[in-house]
């Protein structure tokens, strides 16, 4: 158990790493985000392996993805977060 969560954190720092430098124009994520963005992103990649290619159907829609399935889900995330998220600030 403690190596899935070690592996998903390490995974995830590179996916969402990766993410920031394949997506153009700049991105203020804190480390801490972008290690977020590639955690959700691995899953969002795990779902869309499952979704496509109908592989690990033991294991359910909702699994962690190996890197290269990180790194894309990881982009689809960094994408919806600037589309619906960034550049919105709190009015006071």
């Amino acid at each position: 158990m403690f190596g899935l969560f070690v592996y998903l954190l390490f995974v995830g720092l590179i996916a969402g790493f990766l993410a920031r430098l394949f997506v153009p124009g700049k991105v203020s994520l804190s480390f801490g985000q972008t290690l977020l963005v590639g955690i959700i992103g691995s899953y969002v990649g795990g779902l869309l392996g499952y979704l496509l290619f109908n592989e690990d159907l033991d294991e359910g829609a909702l699994q962690a993805s190996g890197i290269f399935g990180s790194v894309v889900g990881a982009i689809i995330v960094l994408l919806v977060y600037r589309k619906f998220f960034a550049g919105k600030r709190a009015s006071g």
